[in-house]
């Protein structure tokens, strides 16, 4: 069974990627960061949606951003918009700089290290939030990269970064996780959930994650209870 890197946050995205690289007949290793993010609680939710795919490897590493800042996720002073509309154009205060280009290096050496030619990421370019690493174009151009930059690119094993959700709608992505026999309620979305996980319900990534379910026409398992 060929293994494939799957980073893993604990949302609802990632953990519907993980699925279709197992179902596609990958062996899963897992990578999650502790990135100094606000909303650290998903650790736990990358965890249990680890545990639920199969997962052989989970790594959780320690790559603390909060001291580049400019983003609400990992900076206290700068507040995590709320009721914004999800289908403006601008870049919002929780694109965290270059954050995928960074996990995507760190599963990059890993892969290597595994003599892996599959990396999952469950970045999406329809129902998102504008951030411009989730953009096919980015993706594209990251292969490219790791095709110069690593030893086995040069030696001909390219990489091929798998983005089965990046066309999908939010409600797309929920009926592919329910008919792969997914159970939600394991994963966290939310940027600024309580203290005990419960989400906020008017982030960016909650409002997405509502309608997706109210399109889908089933209800969310992770919201039991109305928006704080």
């Amino acid at each position: 069974m060929p293994t494939a890197v799957v980073l893993l946050s604990g949302g609802l995205d990632s953990y519907t990627a993980a699925a279709v690289a197992r179902r596609d007949g990958f062996d899963v290793c897992a990578l999650s960061f502790r990135y100094g993010q606000r909303h650290r609680q998903e650790i736990a939710a990358a965890a249990r949606v680890a545990r639920a795919v199969g997962a052989a490897r989970h790594l959780v590493l320690d790559l603390d951003l909060t001291a580049i800042g400019g983003s609400s996720l990992t900076s206290s002073d700068m507040a995590i918009p709320k009721d914004r509309n999800v289908d403006a154009t601008d870049v919002p205060s929780t694109y965290v700089p270059a954050r995928n280009t960074i996990f995507l290096s760190v599963a990059l050496g890993w892969a290597e290290v595994l003599r892996a030619s599959d990396i999952f990421i469950g970045v999406n370019a329809l129902d998102y939030s504008g951030y411009p690493d989730c953009r096919p174009e980015f993706i594209h151009a990251f292969e490219q990269l790791a095709r110069v930059a690593t030893r086995a690119g040069i030696e001909g094993r390219a990489l091929t970064v798998h983005t089965p959700l990046m066309t999908l709608t939010k409600a797309d992505i929920i009926r592919l996780g329910l008919e792969l026999g997914l159970d939600y309620g394991l994963t966290l979305s939310c940027y600024d959930p309580a203290p005990d996980g419960t989400p906020c319900g008017h982030c960016d990534s909650c409002q997405l994650r509502i309608a997706g379910f109210a399109a889908a026409g089933v209800p969310d398992p992770a919201l039991p209870t109305a928006p704080r």
